[in-house]
């Protein structure tokens, strides 16, 4: 009896143990399937400094910058982030002679540069940390 309980214990150890290995596999998997290869060579872009899986909504880890980025929950937006903390129109960021200016629509909430809620259109540096509602972004300007 003794003997059939062990051989049972020993299967199902097994079992546990294969399962295990395969749900590490798979993590590993989705984690390198969510990787998405970007080509921001020589561009600007917003790059996010919040962890992905602590928003409760959707959002990209980069959004490249062109000439002229709105920036809120609508979809008429450039970048849709459908954060309850952010207007349906937030911001606006414009490129002009080679510098990004960041201007905010009056928004609910307020668009903070470096922690400083701006009030006015302000021009971005290269390494400006700028937070709309949850989200809080780094922006990286390569030209």
């Amino acid at each position: 009896m003794f003997n059939i309980i062990s051989i049972i214990f020993k299967y199902v150890f097994i079992i546990i143990f294969y399962l295990f290995i395969l749900s590490v596999i798979r993590l590993i998997y989705l984690d390198i399937r969510g990787i998405h290869p970007t080509s921001l060579d020589n561009t600007s872009y917003f790059k996010l400094i919040n962890r992905k899986d602590s928003l409760p909504f959707k959002v990209k880890e980069y959004y490249p910058l062109d000439d002229e980025i709105l920036l809120g929950r609508d979809n008429n937006n450039q970048i849709v982030i459908k954060d309850p903390y952010i207007s349906k129109r937030h911001l606006k960021i414009v490129k002009d002679e080679g510098d990004y200016y960041l201007e905010d629509f009056n928004s609910a909430n307020g668009t903070y540069l470096n922690g400083d809620k701006i009030m006015d259109v302000v021009r971005l540096e290269n390494g400006d940390r700028i937070r709309v509602g949850q989200v809080e972004f780094l922006f990286v300007n390569k030209e």
